[in-house]
């Protein structure tokens, strides 16, 4: 039976794309900051619909030593690992207090590494897995409306594009996803214009479609590639006074 780790499993489009994966023939590992409490009937509905064994691990990745212990801990190498990691965090609160600004970097890029490099480091040792991370469109230029969240997914892009580049010759497939407005408990105080929202739903098909198409980066929905390509060549002297 094929296996997945799904990190920040919590997240409105881990549990969506976690569906997909067990009806695709995966058993789960659901990981997230007390997933054993808030996800135990998520993972009791996937098991009765599905058939498939789903196991919950409770893991703030923010404590390095917690993060230490379930490392260690685990005895299996999965087939592959899916990070829904991310905190939107306060911008304007980061701005004032440089905890906070910490927490989000840490979050979305910092505290996650780690745990993809072990898994990456396994499967370069078996010749076979998958990694998928996903990021954000909002690292591909930063905005003054959320420049610490959109550094460290441009951090974690550049990264999973590193490991890509390093491993492809190993039989370990990466893929970069890069979602715009997602309609998620993140965003649900946000005012987003509807014709560039989508549902987790929409998400976690997009994610099992490309990585059965084995695509190596792509942009939910995929109207933002032209959206972020238009605003990256937007010269820096008329970027600057722009209101975004």
């Amino acid at each position: 039976m094929k296996t997945v780790i799904i990190l920040g499993a919590k997240s409105d489009m881990a549990k969506a794309a976690a569906l997909q994966f067990a009806k695709n023939g995966f058993d789960l590992f659901l990981v997230g900051r007390d997933a054993t409490s808030e996800l135990n009937e998520f993972g009791h509905s996937i098991t009765e619909e599905f058939g498939h064994e789903v196991c919950l691990h409770d893991l703030d990745i923010l404590d390095k030593d917690a993060t230490g212990s379930f490392l260690s801990g685990f005895k299996i190498i999965p087939d592959g690992i899916v990070s829904f990691v991310g905190l939107l965090g306060d911008q304007k609160k980061a701005i004032k207090e440089p905890t906070h600004a910490e927490t989000i970097l840490t979050s979305n890029f910092n505290a996650v590494v780690p745990i993809i490099d072990f898994f990456a480091n396994q499967f370069e040792n078996r010749k076979s897995g998958f990694i998928i991370g996903v990021s954000s469109v909002a690292g591909r230029r930063g905005k003054k409306r959320n420049y610490y969240y959109g550094a460290a997914k441009a951090g974690f892009t550049a990264y999973l594009s590193g490991l890509r580049n390093r491993l492809h010759n190993k039989n370990i497939y990466i893929m970069t996803v890069l979602p715009g407005y997602v309609e998620t408990k993140m965003t649900k105080a946000m005012d987003l214009p509807k014709w560039l929202t989508v549902s987790p739903e929409y998400v976690g098909r997009k994610i099992f479609n490309a990585y059965q198409n084995k695509k190596d980066v792509i942009y939910v929905p995929g109207i933002w590639k032209i959206i972020m390509d238009t605003i990256s060549f937007i010269p820096e002297r008329i970027f600057k006074k722009l209101d975004i």
